[in-house]
């Protein structure tokens, strides 16, 4: 059984708490980006508020407070939109599962709890029904080799000076871009949320640190068989102590173009204060160093800067992309904000 979020599915994104909160990313993501229909979102906090004037995402999906409520829209499909911390499954939301399950709903979790296997869940399953657990090692891995430099297509990968930034917005939105301009475009996803909207991927923090590079490498390899451009998912930050993620994407994707993601204004690494963001002028010669690797592997430009000005009004954007680009001499734009043209103009 092929497990993906299909475009004929009709699905219920559980929410609760992450709508206003910041453990909601996934939900979000799956609510701009998903190329299927989306019939609730299921919040407890927002239950009964307009979804488009809370996050800005253009779509007219009701927020309701529970799965019971949701069945009204007639989902088929569950897809859990909240990492808690830890990226373990909520007490409180065994009831939640156990009514989808009950009421026919397949399930996809992109939690760190396995749900499959567990037979409170699994032994209730009718047929056609199914749980995805998205973060799972990939079968048959083996160790990166740098076969992906051998590719004909373009492979951007988007890097970042902290985790959380908006590296999978970014190459989603130049995925999306490239689409319309009639490029053979492919995304790899490479964390839950990504290989949820994709269908496929490699869920890297579910991957032995040996054999990273070529997990990433074999994701690479398949998408760009038959591309003209591949856009990777990044995840992490080489400024980030708690970060592991970027060397085995750098190396097993290898990346013919970069973009660097940043938040404006932000100047410390996110709960490591004692950690700065240096200069993004430095930030990019540290990327295309490690990328290049003293010439052991293909020069991989910072071909511009993405930027995240969410949280900043319309003057305050203008000024903070000014100032990028003086600083950095790259193009630079917030691509959800305002779409990604100049950061693609900049790799074709």
């Amino acid at each position: 059984m092929s497990l993906a979020i299909e475009s004929h599915h009709r699905v219920a994104v559980l929410l609760h708490g992450g709508i206003r909160g910041d453990k909601g990313k996934t939900g979000l993501a799956l609510l701009r980006y998903g190329q299927f229909e989306v019939v609730a979102a299921i919040d407890q906090e927002t239950a009964g508020d307009s979804l488009k004037e809370i996050t800005g995402i253009p779509r007219a999906v009701p927020i309701v407070p529970s799965v019971v409520a949701a069945l009204a829209y007639r989902p088929d499909v569950l897809a859990i939109g909240i990492a808690p911390s830890g990226g373990n499954l909520p007490e409180a939301w065994h009831e939640e599962l156990q009514q989808a399950i009950a009421n026919g709903l397949s399930i996809v979790n992109g939690l760190h709890t396995p749900l499959a296997s567990d037979p409170t869940f699994a032994a209730r399953l009718q047929p056609g029904q199914w749980i995805w657990d998205v973060r799972r090692e990939p079968p048959g891995l083996q160790v990166g080799s740098g076969a992906a430099r051998m590719l004909s297509a373009q492979r951007v990968l988007t890097v970042g000076t902290d985790m959380g930034v908006g590296k999978m917005s970014t190459s989603l939105e130049l995925h999306r871009l490239s689409q319309q301009r009639g490029l053979r475009s492919r995304f790899v996803g490479t964390g839950q949320t990504g290989i949820m909207l994709a269908g496929t991927g490699v869920a890297l923090d579910a991957v032995r640190v040996d054999f990273a590079s070529g997990a990433v490498e074999q994701s690479v390899v398949t998408a760009g068989t038959a591309a003209d451009i591949v856009h990777i998912e990044g995840q992490g930050s080489l400024l980030n102590p708690a970060s592991t993620a970027t060397l085995p994407l750098i190396r097993g994707s290898q990346p013919t173009h970069l973009v660097l993601v940043h938040r404006a204004g932000q100047t410390h690494i996110r709960n490591f204060d004692h950690v700065p963001i240096p200069p993004l002028r430095d930030v990019v010669t540290l990327y295309e160093a490690v990328a290049t690797a003293a010439g052991a592997f293909a020069p991989a430009a910072v071909v511009a800067i993405a930027l995240n000005t969410a949280h900043l009004d319309s003057t305050q954007v203008t000024q903070a992309i000014t100032q990028v680009m003086q600083d950095t001499g790259l193009p630079c734009t917030d691509p959800v904000r305002f779409g990604a043209a100049p950061i693609l103009d900049a790799i074709s």
